[in-house]
């Protein structure tokens, strides 16, 4: 069975019956249920008994046609006119009857006066709560945009800075030839006077040997950089022969 498009029923006006038929969902009975009002304006209350809801909503709709809530005519002419409460051809305008039912239930939203969309809608928003919704999440998608590309502008500078922090460390740490021989003379001093004796044949120091000035450097100075037996023993003997080596 083809599904009927809901748009086909609306109008520009309709007579609140007419409204009230729409509004129940019975359409497909409009014809039964008009020629059973026989110009009736409102069903009475034994008429329809299948169809509660029925007279409920036609209540409604004079509910609000009664009390100013929604304007009214006639042939789908706004007059307001009290007699015309009584009169057959009373008509309310598509219009009207929305921004009415969207004020006074807006938990109702029959398909002949909302679409889809509005009717997927929480009651509670309206479709200026939609746009501006809408136009604050552009706003935030921009400025999101407009964020990360700054982060990748700060990220790229703090790479940069990373790099030259690198490179300035490895200058500062670097020793030159120069330097390093100037370290290996006062080294090989030391270990000179360590081991050595004075013109009487006196010892300098308690140290007789290399290995006993390395045993005491691992005792006092483990795990500090530089002082593994192993480099020890290559730097040591290193700074020993850089003096003996060198010219007097």
């Amino acid at each position: 069975m083809r599904k009927t498009d809901p748009s086909l029923h609306s109008r520009v006006f309709y007579r609140p019956i007419e409204a009230a038929i729409r509004w129940s969902g019975l359409l497909r009975f409009e014809a039964r249920i008009l020629d059973a009002m026989n110009g009736k304006v409102v069903p009475e209350l034994d008429d329809f008994p299948r169809w509660p809801m029925l007279r409920l909503n036609a209540e409604r709709i004079f509910d609000g046609l009664r009390n100013g809530e929604l304007p009214y005519g006639r042939s789908g002419i706004t007059s307001n006119d009290p007699a015309l409460l009584e009169d057959p051809d009373l008509t309310i305008r598509h219009v009207d009857l929305k921004m009415w039912m969207t004020r006074f239930y807006p938990d109702q939203r029959p398909t002949f006066l909302f679409d889809d969309i509005e009717r997927r809608l929480h009651p509670a928003i309206g479709i200026d709560a939609v746009q501006t919704l809408l136009a604050d999440r552009e706003a935030l998608k921009a400025r999101l945009a407009e964020m990360e590309r700054s982060f990748d502008g700060l990220h790229e500078r703090h790479r940069v800075l990373c790099q030259q922090i690198e490179s300035r460390s490895a200058a500062e740490h670097e020793v030159s030839p120069r330097s390093e021989a100037t370290y290996l003379n006062i080294v090989g001093g030391l270990m000179g006077l360590l081991l050595g004796k004075s013109p009487s044949g006196k010892p300098y120091s308690s140290f007789e040997t290399m290995e006993s000035v390395i045993s005491a450097l691992l005792a006092h100075h483990a795990g500090r950089p530089g002082m593994a037996e192993r480099t020890l023993w290559a730097k040591l003997a290193q700074a020993r022969r850089q003096v003996e080596d060198a010219p007097r």
